[in-house]
């Protein structure tokens, strides 16, 4: 539980990290596990969470077995055969399968239980998450540290590692910026997520899906989860997400000026620290109204 614990609160950093310059920045996944209605309804947003949380899950487990916090789980084993020209397996890789194994089990129960939601909703939280465990299993890769005389890397101790979480999650956010709108319906003997689109493409295992459209997120609505973005500080020479036309959507913003304290003059002291003197200046601000 150590391990799901951390998981939970870097899904929730991640998320508002991942979206801190957009209109819906993921603020309500601080109140898990009472979601509202940005993340219970189907929509882009739910994707997103439920893969990523997934991901973190699975991410978290596979590491705490290669650094022995686990007791009934190891280092994950290599691949046959040699890492290349001077390579021999070592090192301790994060145990992968054990982290998919567990994760799954345990984030998948709430919707696997029948307690929670619609079938549609509960097949598309089942899917994102497995999509954000593909994104996981598929960021694997092999890791080595030279040993030789002056660092010739005549020899490579190799072991198979995850990437970051940060990258897991903007492989994510990705996959959410181009996520399938789809019905749950009939095909054969049994319901499936179709594209709900004639002309989208079909729906695969590394799309993340989403049943119902998101507000625009630019006024406050409870019903809808929507937080508005009024009080939110802009970017007056952005042209993305966090410019002032977009995410003030349209009302405008007004402009302050603040006076902030930071170091400054920052030289080294033999031996061994660093002085810096304390400086102000003056920022401009910009809000949205």
């Amino acid at each position: 539980m150590p391990s799901i614990v951390r998981a939970a609160r870097h899904t929730q950093a991640l998320c508002q990290q991942s979206f801190a310059d957009m209109r819906w920045n993921c603020s309500s996944i601080q109140r898990a596990p009472r979601f509202g209605p940005d993340l219970l309804k189907g929509t882009r947003e739910a994707a997103f969470v439920y893969a990523l949380a997934a991901a973190t899950i699975a991410h978290g487990i596979a590491r705490a077995c290669a650094s022995g916090e686990l007791p009934l789980c190891s280092c994950g084993s290599g691949p046959p055969g040699d890492p290349g020209p001077g390579g021999r397996w070592g090192g301790c890789g994060d145990n992968l399968s054990y982290g998919l194994q567990l994760g799954a089990a345990f984030a998948d129960s709430s919707s696997r239980s029948g307690k929670l939601g619609t079938h549609g909703r509960k097949a598309m939280n089942l899917h994102n998450s497995a999509v954000g465990r593909t994104v996981l299993s598929d960021s694997l890769d092999t890791k080595c540290k030279c040993h030789g005389v002056s660092g010739s890397c005549s020899v490579k101790t190799c072991w198979k590692g995850l990437s970051s979480l940060d990258e897991i999650a903007s492989d994510l956010k990705s996959k959410y910026l181009a996520a399938i709108k789809v019905s749950h319906r009939l095909v054969g003997p049994r319901k499936q997520l179709i594209a709900k689109d004639m002309d989208a493409r079909p729906v695969t295992e590394t799309d993340l899906v989403y049943l119902i459209n998101s507000p625009d997120y630019c006024t406050p609505n409870l019903q809808l989860g929507s937080l508005g973005t009024q009080d939110r500080q802009c970017n007056k020479s952005s042209v993305g997400s966090a410019s002032c036309a977009l995410l003030c959507c349209g009302r405008g913003y007004n402009t302050y000026t603040e006076e902030v304290e930071e170091r400054c003059h920052c030289r080294y002291r033999w031996c061994c620290s660093v002085v810096c003197r304390s400086c102000r200046r003056r920022v401009e601000r910009h809000v949205c109204k």
